[in-house]
């Protein structure tokens, strides 16, 4: 009875949702499709020397545990839930906040890519795994596969759909186990991070890029880098989408006119040759610290300092 009335409770916060105008109308998840999930409250399951008993189970459940629990805690929600690829998943809710760690005097802006997934203002270059490129080939094969069984082909096409949520699932796991080491590195070594603020909604409307773009996951990596500041007592800036980053002169302050994606170098009045990539970065975290000291937002540079000419 426990997940049913759980279900009925996040409905319930789905209509709230939609009567205050922050969301949509609720829908019906599929139940072939959507990830199948039900949870328990306190009442609903059992939690004793590390051993998870849940209602009606006889047993406890066979867990590999991805990490321990905090010492002295005790899971107060436990969701079991089963993903597209046909695995098991327990997700358990505690209470607990993890250490602070002592301030760090670092500071490093970051210009997201896609040859390089993150270029650093230390001159530091990540380069993109592409991990969706790397399984192109795998998946494409797969999804044939799956577009040749009929509807109603009962065990083939169920067989077909779970080759094809398994490619989905290696490609996603692999990004995000990436991206969780490289957002830890950098919050932990820094104590402010500096990104922009881009609008990736409407970046994937370029044809030619969408694919690459939504492989990088810039969207989830800024939501770990936010989360994980909160987590460590550090400070994450966003810059307007609008700063020139690109073609303002980090050593001068001169902007540049027009500046296509393919110059990847390019050399300033001043006679400074900057790197398309490291002189953003450099550009963000200044406008970033500038953001810090004086606490007002970070406009779009409509000139060069001084009254100089573009």
């Amino acid at each position: 009875s426990v997940p049913l009335q759980q279900t009925l409770r996040h409905l319930q916060g789905a209509f709230a949702n939609f009567w205050t105008r922050r969301a949509k109308y609720p829908t019906f998840k599929s139940r072939k499709k959507s990830r199948k999930s039900a949870e328990y409250t306190t009442s609903g399951f059992r939690f004793r020397d590390g051993r998870l008993t849940l209602a009606k189970m006889t047993q406890p459940l066979a867990i590999v545990w991805s990490r321990p629990l905090p010492e002295g805690v005790s899971p107060s929600t436990v969701t079991v839930s089963q993903d597209s690829a046909g695995r098991w998943f327990v997700s358990m809710l505690c209470d607990d906040r993890p250490t602070v760690p002592a301030p760090v005097n670092h500071a490093v802006g970051i210009d997201a890519g896609i040859t390089a997934l993150v270029t650093l203002s230390t001159g530091e270059k990540i380069t993109n795994p592409r991990h969706e490129r790397k399984d192109r080939e795998r998946l494409a094969r797969a999804q044939r596969e799956l577009a040749r069984k009929a509807e109603g082909d009962g065990a083939n096409r169920e067989k077909a759909r779970l080759k094809v949520g398994r490619v989905y699932a290696r490609i996603a796991d692999r990004r995000r186990d990436f991206l969780h080491k490289l957002t830890t590195r950098l919050v932990r070594d820094n104590q402010v991070v500096v990104i922009e603020d881009l609008t990736v909604r409407n970046m994937l409307r370029n044809r030619r890029l969408s694919r690459a773009i939504a492989d990088a996951s810039w969207t989830e990596m800024r939501s770990m880098l936010e989360y994980k500041a909160d987590w460590y007592g550090r400070e994450v800036i966003t810059v307007d989408r609008w700063f020139p980053s690109s073609k303002l002169c980090s050593a001068c302050g001169t902007l540049q006119g027009r500046m296509p994606l393919n110059v990847r170098e390019w050399t300033c009045d001043c006679g400074t040759t900057h790197d398309r990539d490291v002189n953003a970065a450099r550009n963000i975290l200044a406008a970033g610290l500038a953001v810090s000291a004086c606490g007002d937002g970070v406009r779009p540079q409509r000139s060069t300092p001084g009254g100089q000419s573009s």
